[in-house]
């Protein structure tokens, strides 16, 4: 039975953001320490390997837009894709930490792609009726990518770690299978649409406003890196919970993410897009800041849940807010140079906090800087909103 255009859209957008951040990175998070207890690799190694995917998500984020141009959004996709579910299926074994740090940049490089193609390809190819919703629910991926980790993580590494990423490779397959699915439905623009669409482009100069929500979302990367890359390993080791403890809070980390495009789709509803931005960066901000005060079950409860929510509602959010600011057909170059910002600072941001955690051996001090950093990102969002209102006054008085 054929699909709609709508479906096929969140389809491809869904599966994109899956494997993009879902698979290609939160997977991860909860094998970091499960891989020193194996003795695959040391604390400081495994921290290592998730700074070698950043640095790959960067490559791929920089990357994307020249090669998608190139090559066609379907193609490169597909390739992307298949990256990410090979790096987990060839690293079954420790053959090296070398071999590791290569594919786990590999499937950097494939999430990056993904991450811009996936949903500027989506709501390129959404009716403008729906552009509001499928702008949200499509990054359910990331979510859906945690949650499936999360549950599925405690039994896998009970059997043990080979197993665990044999099946997390295998998922990435499936979940290329579905986005191929999508991909036949969707419109592909002739070689002559396309160039005409670049040249466009290049006579393209966004506003203040973009770049300045562009810059809060590179602070927003480095805000929530203690939640992400070392939030499992600081709840097992350096609060003394135990990995299975600490995969109970993950997982609130991963239903918040589930839930995040619900809220993000529900704040555009109630207050248009740059009032949802803002809302998401003042609960974010919040939610980083809560372990500096709170280590009680109940807040690092919530501080899981709220966060994981609002990663997926903040990349939402930035998103959709881009379109609304510069249009449809100008936001994967400015998606990407987004997501480019992003992927720069986490790297930068990951390889410093890494190696504090090797200098210090401890992870404590990161959550008062990771505060700070995320409230800056809501300053930055507020002027935006305050600079795109006076940008519009002016444009009123011109054309009177």
């Amino acid at each position: 039975m054929a699909i709609s255009k709508t479906t096929a859209a969140l389809l491809v957008g869904v599966n994109a953001t899956l494997m993009g951040i879902g698979l290609s990175r939160f997977a991860f998070t909860p094998l970091i320490p499960a891989l020193a207890q194996g003795n695959w690799f040391t604390s400081v190694e495994a921290g290592y390997l998730g700074a070698s995917n950043l640095l790959g998500y960067l490559i791929g984020a920089l990357l994307a837009h020249k090669v998608s141009e190139r090559f066609g959004s379907a193609r490169v996709l597909l390739v992307s894709a298949l990256a990410v579910g090979l790096a987990y299926l060839v690293c079954f074994t420790p053959f090296s930490f070398w071999w590791f740090a290569l594919w786990r940049c590999l499937s950097g490089i494939g999430g990056g792609m993904l991450i811009v193609v996936g949903p500027s390809f989506a709501l390129l190819n959404t009716p403008e009726r729906h552009r509001n919703t499928i702008g949200t629910m499509i990054f359910m991926g990331i979510g859906l990518g945690v949650v499936i980790s999360a549950v599925v993580m405690p039994f896998l590494l009970s059997v043990g770690l080979t197993q665990t990423w044999l099946v997390l490779g295998l998922m990435a397959l499936l979940s290329t299978l579905l986005c191929g699915v999508g991909l036949r439905r969707l419109y592909v623009p002739t070689r002559s649409e396309a160039s005409r669409h670049t040249q466009n482009e290049d006579m393209f100069q966004p506003g203040l406003a973009a770049w300045l929500v562009i810059l809060a979302y590179g602070f927003d990367a480095a805000g929530f890196i203690p939640h992400t890359i070392f939030w499992v390993d600081y709840i097992a080791v350096g609060l003394n919970q135990g990995t299975k403890q600490a995969l109970w809070y993950w997982s609130m980390f991963g239903f918040g993410t589930m839930s995040g495009p619900l809220i993000a789709n529900l704040l555009v509803r109630m207050v248009g897009w740059r009032g949802a931005i803002v809302c998401a960066f003042i609960i974010k901000t919040s939610a980083v800041a809560i372990p500096v005060f709170i280590l009680t079950p109940a807040g690092l409860a919530v501080s899981s849940f709220l966060v994981g929510a609002m990663i997926p509602g903040v990349v939402s959010l930035t998103s959709g807010r881009l379109a609304e600011l510069v249009g449809v057909l100008h936001h994967k170059k400015m998606w990407g140079l987004a997501t480019a910002m992003f992927a720069l600072i986490q790297a930068l941001s990951g390889s410093a906090m890494s190696a504090f955690f090797d200098w210090q051996g401890v992870y404590a001090p990161l959550f008062p800087v990771a505060a700070m950093l995320m409230g800056t990102a809501l300053l930055l969002v507020v002027v935006s909103n305050v600079v795109e209102t006076r940008s519009a006054r002016t444009a009123q008085q011109v054309s009177r």
